[in-house]
């Protein structure tokens, strides 16, 4: 007999049931991760232009050195079955970052990827947030900071036009994914 699955479950694109809360390495599906992404709007939508979480993905991958570049470009693939929630409420749902890591484990199983993202990827990740700011968010009207916690990077890397539409996005996201997969398997 099956055992029966923890929580309340989910459709995916590409028809699966996913359970958030009781997560299966068996149904991490890349088509879900790549579609979901590209879908999903960064800064929860408060952007100039449209901004994928997979555009992100991509380009925090180009920032790290080849032997990270495939967990650069998974390292925000929970939020295809999560969400991509804001860093100030995300800061304060300590639930919600049970739930991620649950799903960071079986996604990092179903694709062999480390337990922990390293350090470099973080500090992608954080120069990219610098990049995005300067590039897809409007100027600010306040003199808050972002609380980043990071300085400013003082050389910023030429990533090209920034603002892909959702199918070039999950299109290069998939792409790459492709390409790092046929390294790592040696074809």
């Amino acid at each position: 007999m099956a055992k029966k699955r923890q929580g309340a479950w989910m459709q995916t694109f590409t028809g699966r049931a996913y359970f958030p809360h009781d997560p299966d390495p068996k149904d991490v599906c890349i088509d879900d991760i790549a579609h979901a992404l590209s879908m999903l709007c960064r800064f929860t939508g408060h952007t100039t232009r449209f901004y994928s979480v997979a555009e992100h993905s991509v380009h925090v991958m180009q920032l790290v050195p080849i032997e990270h570049r495939f967990v650069a470009l998974m390292h925000d693939a929970t939020e295809a079955y999560l969400n991509d929630l804001s860093r100030p409420l995300k800061m304060g749902l300590a639930e919600y970052k049970k739930i991620e890591e649950l799903n960071w484990y079986a996604i990092a199983e179903a694709f062999d990827l480390p337990l922990e993202v390293p350090d470099c990827v973080e500090e992608a990740d954080a120069t990219m947030v610098h990049l995005e700011r300067r590039h897809v968010m409007s100027a600010t009207t306040c003199d808050l900071e972002w609380g980043l916690g990071k300085k400013e990077p003082k050389v910023y890397p030429d990533l090209g036009p920034m603002g892909w539409d959702p199918r070039n996005a999950k299109a290069r996201f998939r792409a790459e994914f492709d390409a790092l997969i046929a390294t790592r398997s040696g074809k």
